[in-house]
């Protein structure tokens, strides 16, 4: 009798432990996500916040499973702001985990050529952080910065090398600039500091003729000669005369200039390259690594002077000589001229 009271006993015991196993399981340990889904817990955020952001991620199969998870675990007294992914598979504990200790997900942020002012890259920066564009363009305004990163404001632009990043989402402005330098010393230091010394330029040279030549261009191709052409005339003392500069200088008071006119010439700026010689202060946008390249492996011709084809192919026809550089000049106009009268008689029409 007293062994099958033990029996029973002992039954009962497994059983109460094998159900407590169980709601251990379904409670913490069992998958609980459906596809993929990101959360942003912003600093200061509310519980409710994070569980509203939670749930409108889509990511989570049983809603009720997880609060009551979040619940035994406490997570409403200790979360940590950041960007976190939800991968299938998860279960409630390890979610809970990741939000509790701010394993934060990397996000990866991809910085390209052309983007011109501060205005616009604080604006691309700003739909990758946490910190918005108002704080970007703040911080990368700051003159104290700039100046203890060994920048000029004109040639602070420069800085930023295109490329794909990862940074955490709570990144602070402060030390996405400070990253952003890192990435800018690596990117120069060894061959393409001794290949700009060999070419008698500086870094800031560098990066401004290649912003330069990615205005007159978007042809890989070209790049090199037109890099040459500039170089060329610097070396013999002519203004640049360079229309991308022009349209830059008038950035600000009349932005998307299509054609330049006689009066955009006359404009007194420092990127009037009609007027000063030289290069201007610093870069007019920010340049592609390609056009950084093709200034430091430019090639090496007589030509002064280039004009945009007549087939209007992207491309450009070369001249060593000003008469030359006339004819060619002629030839385009004439086509953008007849160019421009069939596109107002079908506008008409």
């Amino acid at each position: 009798m007293k062994r099958k009271t033990l029996i029973i006993i002992c039954t009962a015991v497994a059983a109460v432990i094998a159900a407590a196993g169980l709601s251990r399981y379904l409670t913490y340990k069992k998958p609980n996500t459906v596809g993929e889904g990101v959360i942003l817990i912003y600093r200061n955020a509310s519980y409710s916040a994070v569980m509203d952001s939670l749930k409108s991620s889509g990511t989570v199969k049983n809603i009720k499973s997880f609060e009551r998870a979040a619940r035994k675990r406490d997570l409403a007294s200790h979360f940590e702001p950041g960007r976190y992914v939800i991968e299938p598979g998860m279960s409630n504990q390890y979610i809970i985990r990741m939000i509790a200790n701010g394993w934060q997900t990397p996000a990866k942020v991809t910085l390209r050529g052309y983007t011109k002012t501060i205005g616009r890259l604080a604006a691309v920066l700003g739909r990758s952080f946490e910190a918005d564009s108002s704080a970007f363009d703040a911080a990368l305004r700051d003159t104290a910065m700039i100046s203890s990163l060994g920048f000029t404001p004109e040639a602070f632009i420069g800085m930023f090398i295109p490329n794909t990043y990862e940074f955490y989402w709570t990144s602070s402005p402060e030390s996405v600039i400070k990253r952003f330098k890192k990435e800018y010393e690596a990117f120069w230091s060894g061959e393409r500091d001794r290949l700009a010394k060999e070419i008698g330029m500086d870094r800031n040279e560098v990066m401004t003729l290649a912003s330069i030549v990615i205005g007159e261009t978007n042809n890989a191709g070209e790049m090199p000669r037109i890099a040459g052409v500039y170089i060329n005339r610097l070396h013999r003392g002519m203004r640049l005369q360079a229309c991308p500069t022009v349209i830059y200088a008038h950035l600000e008071t009349e932005p998307g200039i299509r054609r330049l006119l006689h009066r955009h010439l006359q404009i007194d700026s420092p990127y009037n390259t009609y007027k000063i010689k030289g290069l201007p202060p610093g870069p007019i946008a920010i340049p592609t690594v390609t056009a950084i390249d093709a200034v430091l492996h430019y090639e090496k011709s007589d030509y002064l002077y280039f004009c945009a084809k007549p087939e209007f192919d992207g491309t450009h026809n070369f001249a060593r000589t000003y008469s030359q550089h006339m004819a060619n000049s002629r030839a385009y106009n004439k086509a953008f001229r007849e160019r421009e009268a069939s596109r107002k008689a079908s506008n008409a029409a």
